[in-house]
């Protein structure tokens, strides 16, 4: 079947993404929309919006951005259009990351740093596993079209190890406890970026992704 001229949505791939639970979750909320899972930079670049997802390590992320020809496809495309990032997608617009003490592509300022061990109990004093897997309440830092009709407080599903430190609280949209407060969603312009996995998070991250889907990139 050949891939539409230009996609409604268009999912990067890069080796790296959770494309099939992402691009589903996409059909079911936008069922009339073409969908496109693509590692072709002129398909990102002609379609209406952009999601960038990812899971597994920032230093193979950016390897694989690399040799695909895909990097400077996301930053234009972040630049430009409705642009969404989920999970290391999210990590990977940063300046620079811990784990492998890597470069990210520096589309936000700010670092990705490890939960630090010494932090890592709960109001009880028992320890915390790393990775963190399961569902955290997330607070919204700001209104924004990306949030329409999800509660405050809504439950959203996580599988991290790292988390995002912006270097300015300004793009901070959404923060949860684990078992400090640190940033889950940004925001800035035409881009909305999550930690969470918002295709693994029931109504509330579907409900996400169909506020994508009708976002102009205007807040």
């Amino acid at each position: 079947m050949p891939v539409p001229s230009q996609a409604d949505v268009a999912i990067i791939d890069y080796g790296m993404g959770n494309l099939l639970s992402v691009s589903k979750a996409f059909e079911h909320v936008a069922p009339r929309s073409n969908i496109v899972v693509t590692s072709d930079p002129a398909v990102i670049a002609a379609a209406a919006r952009v999601v960038f997802p990812g899971v597994g390590a920032m230093p193979d992320c950016m390897r694989e951005l690399e040799l695909r020809g895909l990097a400077d496809a996301v930053k234009q495309a972040a630049a430009s259009k409705p642009f969404l990032g989920i999970c290391l997608g999210m990590q990977a617009l940063f300046a620079h990351s811990e784990e492998g003490d890597c470069t990210g592509l520096g589309l936000l300022p700010g670092n990705v740093r490890l939960f630090p061990a010494e932090a890592m109990k709960d109001e009880q004093g028992r320890k915390l596993k790393v990775p963190h897997i399961g569902w955290n309440n997330v607070q919204q830092a700001i209104p924004h079209p990306l949030w329409a009709g999800i509660e405050e407080g809504a439950r959203f599903y996580f599988v991290h190890s790292y988390y995002a430190e912006p270097a300015s609280r300004d793009v901070v949209a959404g923060f949860t406890h684990y078992p400090f407060a640190f940033a889950c969603a940004v925001a800035h312009k035409n881009l909305f970026a999550v930690q969470f996995h918002p295709e693994k998070s029931q109504a509330a991250g579907l409900r996400l992704l169909a506020n994508f889907v009708t976002w102009d990139g205007t807040r």
